[in-house]
């Protein structure tokens, strides 16, 4: 999921960055305060319990000294970015 950053500036919505979007792409729009209002996420109960499953499975592994250093994790999610 992307995110743009835009703001009202005489009742018009401004794309506060440069996109590569195509021509004519429809985007829905959700204010921040919206989401904040809603629980801080636009997760559905399927996925929301999706989450709920894995953060369980992750807290079962961190109690069973199942983790990875920080450094570690970050050094391998870049290299698989840069592969």
């Amino acid at each position: 999921m992307r995110f743009f950053t835009v703001h009202v500036r005489n009742g018009r919505l401004v794309l506060d960055e440069p996109t590569d979007l195509p021509e004519n792409t429809l985007l829905e729009l959700v204010s921040t305060e919206d989401i904040l209002v809603n629980g801080g996420d636009l997760l559905d109960a399927e996925e929301r319990a999706a989450l709920d499953r894995e953060l369980a499975a992750s807290i079962a592994e961190a109690d069973a000294g199942e983790t990875i250093d920080w450094d570690d994790a970050i050094t391998e999610l870049r290299a698989r970015h840069n592969r």
